[in-house]
């Protein structure tokens, strides 16, 4: 029951005492002066008055507490102790934290079934690539070598995927160069580079920086991923380190296909995959650069892009002081 329909029944309850007390005294007690009643009706309705007016303002208050807390991204519940029904209140939250953990203990089943299955299938496509060795056809060798680094990169990606989504994200936060990061993640990319025939430019600087070198490299690997699915007829790309007090800030920039002005905005939301559909050459999941942004987040460290469309495009990482 509300507490409006608790209130009205109390006040409907007192009235109809009142109610009864002056019949009462009206018709079955003889000679009374009514002057008396109506002071005693007079007092008694004044401190109904003043009542009345104390529960309005403690449920205007209450109300004002209930949309300050409604406004928050908080669990708000426990916070307010005078619900009406608290064991009603104890008990669905007890339910649904158990149902919450046992979400919790399937996602983190399946991720570690997906973790499992990544690594148990580098064993056979270690294999095929040590096989694929001794092809004679170059033709044949390159078209089969370029299908197993494809897949190849992608379970990394998978892996290092789960990984980031799994409740228990391992962070290793040290001094780092990052001049390693970048050389890291040009190998690791170097096959399909080498393939488009990617022109590179990094400038000599080198700035240390306070971040994890693995997830740092997986956000450069997506950047760099996306810079040769992309590519123009001239692929090239640019990478350098700036730094200032703020900061240190590295650029990879490439000039492939760009992003359009419609899109720029959303190139980070999952699953986004733009309006341009990159021309049928590629099927994109929508999913890099998402896991990238989260990596960035759980860094604490910022991201921003610039690009124009057919032109160029242009990421930006920022690793404050």
């Amino acid at each position: 029951m509300s507490y409006r329909k608790k209130t009205f029944r109390y006040y409907l309850f007192i009235m109809e005492i009142v109610l009864t007390f002056n019949l009462y005294f009206l018709y079955l007690v003889p000679g009374i002066e009514k002057g008396y009643l109506y002071y005693i009706d007079f007092l008694f309705g004044i401190g109904f008055l003043v009542f009345f007016l104390l529960d309005c303002r403690c449920y205007l208050k209450k109300k004002r507490r209930i949309g300050e807390l409604l406004a928050s991204e908080d669990l708000i519940g426990q916070q307010l102790k005078e619900l009406e029904e608290q064991e009603v209140y104890d008990h669905d939250m007890l339910v649904l934290k158990v149902q919450l953990q046992e979400k919790f203990d399937e996602s983190c089943e399946l991720q570690d079934y997906v973790a499992k299955w990544c690594h148990e299938m580098k064993i056979p496509l270690a294999t095929g690539m040590l096989l694929n060795e001794s092809i004679n056809e170059p033709e044949l060798k390159g078209e089969l070598k370029e299908q197993l680094e494809r897949m190849n990169r992608s379970l990394n990606v998978l892996l290092l995927g789960c990984k980031l989504q799994s409740p228990l994200f391992d962070l290793q936060i040290r001094q780092t160069w990052l001049k390693e990061c970048i050389q890291t993640s040009i190998k690791n990319n170097q096959f399909f580079l080498i393939q488009k025939k990617f022109e590179i430019e990094m400038k000599e600087e080198d700035y240390l920086v306070y971040t994890d070198p693995t997830w740092i490299v997986y956000v450069l690997d997506q950047l760099i991923s996306n810079a040769v699915k992309y590519a123009a007829n001239s692929p090239k790309l640019q990478i350098w380190m700036e730094n200032d007090a703020e900061g240190t800030y590295l650029f990879i920039k490439d000039f492939g296909e760009g992003i359009q002005a419609s899109d720029i905005g959303r190139i980070f939301e999952k699953g986004y995959t733009g309006k341009n559909y990159h021309n049928g050459k590629y099927k994109s999941t929508g999913m890099g650069l998402y896991l990238a942004m989260e990596a960035i987040k759980r860094l604490g460290h910022d991201i921003a892009v610039d690009s124009r469309f057919g032109k160029y495009t242009q990421f930006v990482i920022s690793f404050p002081k």
